[in-house]
């Protein structure tokens, strides 16, 4: 699927593709919804009515996946109620296995993630990703989102990166096109984020299920 001799580095998300999405969506549509319910004595339906709202306006921008200011607005310490949760975090099938792939190959692999610097902080201790991964960035050390114009271009400058032969592997599509319009030469989608629900419809990138699929 991947002609290996054409890539020289992996730029790899980390919700959704490394990690399983199913912990961001328990939490921002069960677990923040009652504490938020329970902090304000309003009813869990009028609760999850007002996050719904408030994030369906920030989709696309970097306030979207802002810790800071998602604790400014609902007056809840975020990053506080995802470490009392960070059970649920969780590889995706094949994740260390294609990691350790990787490094065989000889392919620096370096994580780039929409998720703000607490959260990935977080996440990457508490699966200890750092001891897999060459280098790992969040958007927000550029004040942009994977999906904003310029981001791939900041990136490759700042990392002396030859985008056309990079492979990226995310699982969004807007932030796939994204970065397939500023240069990026292989991209690939994930279609399973979340294991606990249904597969995404395949789109016009080249995708997979799991890893497995490319350690052929």
């Amino acid at each position: 699927m991947i002609n290996w001799s054409q890539i020289d580095t992996v730029l790899l998300d980390m919700d959704g593709t490394l990690l399983d999405l199913s912990f961001d969506n328990f939490f921002w549509r069960e677990h923040l919804p009652k504490e938020y319910s329970r902090q304000q004595n309003i009813p869990l339906n009028t609760a999850r009515g007002v996050l719904e709202d408030l994030s369906s306006s920030l989709i696309g921008t970097l306030e979207w996946y802002c810790v800071d200011h998602w604790s400014e607005v609902l007056q809840i310490d975020i990053e506080a109620a995802k470490h009392n949760v960070k059970e649920q975090i969780k590889f995706r099938p094949h994740t260390l296995k294609f990691l350790k792939f990787l490094k065989q190959l000889n392919k620096p692999c370096f994580l780039v993630t929409n998720a703000h610097p607490k959260t990935m902080e977080l996440k990457v201790a508490t699966m200890k990703l750092h001891q897999h991964l060459d280098k790992i960035i969040s958007s927000h050390e550029f004040s942009l989102a994977k999906e904003n114009e310029g981001f791939w271009h900041l990136l490759k400058h700042r990392e002396n990166l030859e985008l056309s032969r990079c492979l990226f592997i995310d699982d969004s599509k807007p932030v796939l096109a994204r970065a397939r319009s500023e240069g990026v030469g292989h991209l690939l989608q994930i279609l399973q984020p979340d294991l606990s629900r249904p597969a995404i419809p395949h789109g016009d990138f080249l995708a997979i299920h799991d890893f497995d699929e490319l350690m052929i």
